[in-house]
């Protein structure tokens, strides 16, 4: 990287997550970061000289002093089950999203990259899509120059949770994606870190508008096939 290339600052929400601990593996690699401020409720458990760690409450987050940022990255996700009730997962798929998307634009950014899933965007009668279409919809709202919405299926990886479903998924998805094609790519399963990578590669470009990538864009800006 040149002398005369401005690095950037990033902030990262759900550093601890199967998505989210990719992309801070990856803000930290990068020279074109020179600082990563991630929002957690408990320590990440490392430490390096670009990091910075804010504890936070999500329910709080508007009092929360934070230099300027360009980048803001949110892999935030739980399971009803793991919350507790269709409000505490709402809280976190829709609230603490969106809360700290409004973070992100009062300390200056205008890119922002969201973990949403496949199936978002329309009218459904879901609630796990319609939490997340509506996540989209008031991220889109902020004003940001540039929204990069990624929608994985199935994510595969290594959890500190056990999902027992998704195990099971896992295995019948490993074995079935090489058969879905056309219009059913797009529902493929692809690795975490797969997803990560995207994330940070197409705000990189930076292209100005909403952008939505499935399992064929993620995998374009991969470079892959």
């Amino acid at each position: 990287m040149t002398s005369s290339t401005k690095f950037r600052h990033a902030l990262l929400a759900g550093a601890t997550g199967l998505v989210g601990k990719h992309c801070l593996e990856y803000l930290l690699k990068t020279e074109r970061y020179d600082r990563v401020h991630v929002l957690v409720r408990r320590s990440v458990g490392l430490s390096h000289e670009k990091l910075v760690q804010h504890r936070v409450d999500f329910d709080a987050l508007d009092g929360l002093p934070l230099e300027a940022v360009d980048d803001v990255f949110i892999a935030l996700g739980t399971t009803i089950k793991a919350a507790g009730s269709q409000d505490a997962f709402y809280k976190v798929d829709h609230d603490y999203v969106v809360a700290t998307a409004k973070l992100g634009r009062r300390a200056g950014a205008s890119r922002i990259a969201l973990v949403s899933s496949i199936g978002a965007g329309g009218a459904t009668g879901n609630f796990y899509l319609r939490v997340k279409t509506e996540a989209e919809r008031d991220v889109q709202a902020l004003g940001y120059d540039c929204v990069e919405i990624l929608r994985p299926g199935l994510l595969l990886g290594d959890r500190q949770e056990k999902r027992t479903g998704e195990r099971f998924g896992t295995v019948a998805m490993k074995l079935f994606n090489g058969a879905m094609v056309g219009p059913l790519r797009q529902y493929r399963a692809i690795q975490a870190a797969e997803v990560a990578q995207a994330m940070i590669k197409s705000l990189e470009r930076g292209e100005p508008g909403v952008h939505v990538r499935t399992f064929a864009e993620m995998q374009e800006t991969l470079g892959k096939s």
